[in-house]
């Protein structure tokens, strides 16, 4: 079960002026679910107006309602094979969303299942958050107590020219449980749209 307090957590923590997000990624599809762009840039030097307007992508996979919209997964450790999706999301949180090859193979694997007669767009963000300590008195306290290094994907139609409108499906890997890294579990969001869109984790 996911816990509402930690995905408000982060995104308290997602505002232009102080946010954990380092990079964003994205590939943007054509009607047919074939790639027709894609991009790759340091968040930090996007313009306040575009940090906002992403930002709010990537909350609302987790303002989604929780347990019924985004809900907890664990994964099997039978699925993390070499070769694996679970290993392709490894390497590609691990990059840093730097590893071109790793995020066009998943940008791909997307693309084979967004919903058909429709322009569509996968973001992905790579942040890393230093989470605070907690005292007993639930006071927040200097210091920290791990870094809690994270992939956060939002996938939606497209309003106009490479114009993102909310996101339909998404996920947290690894999901952020008990204000910890949960390695063996993923938070994925979907809507009616896009209902089946994650079943390409379970193959």
């Amino acid at each position: 079960m996911i816990n509402r307090e930690d995905m408000l957590e982060l995104t308290r923590r997602m505002t232009p002026a102080r946010s954990h997000i380092d990079r964003i990624a994205g590939a943007y599809y054509d009607a047919e679910g074939y790639i027709d762009g894609t991009f790759n840039t340091h968040f930090l030097k996007l313009s306040t107006a575009e940090k906002t307007k992403n930002l709010e992508l990537a909350k609302a996979v987790l303002q989604a309602e929780t347990n019924k919209q985004l809900k907890d997964y664990r994964i099997p450790e039978t699925a993390r094979k070499p070769g694996s999706i679970w290993q392709l999301l490894d390497g590609i949180k691990e990059s840093g969303l730097q590893n071109d090859a790793f995020l066009d193979l998943l940008y791909e694997m997307i693309g084979e299942c967004v919903a058909p007669g429709k322009e569509s767009y996968c973001f992905l963000f790579h942040g890393m958050y230093d989470v605070p300590v907690k005292g007993t008195d639930k006071e927040w306290q200097e210091g920290s107590e791990e870094v809690y290094n994270y992939l956060l994907c939002a996938v939606g139609p497209l309003e106009g020219e490479y114009e993102p409108g909310l996101p339909e499906a998404g996920f947290l890997y690894p999901a952020f449980r008990q204000r910890s890294t949960a390695c063996n579990y993923i938070n994925l969001y979907e809507t009616a749209a896009y209902q089946n869109l994650w079943n390409l984790l379970w193959k």
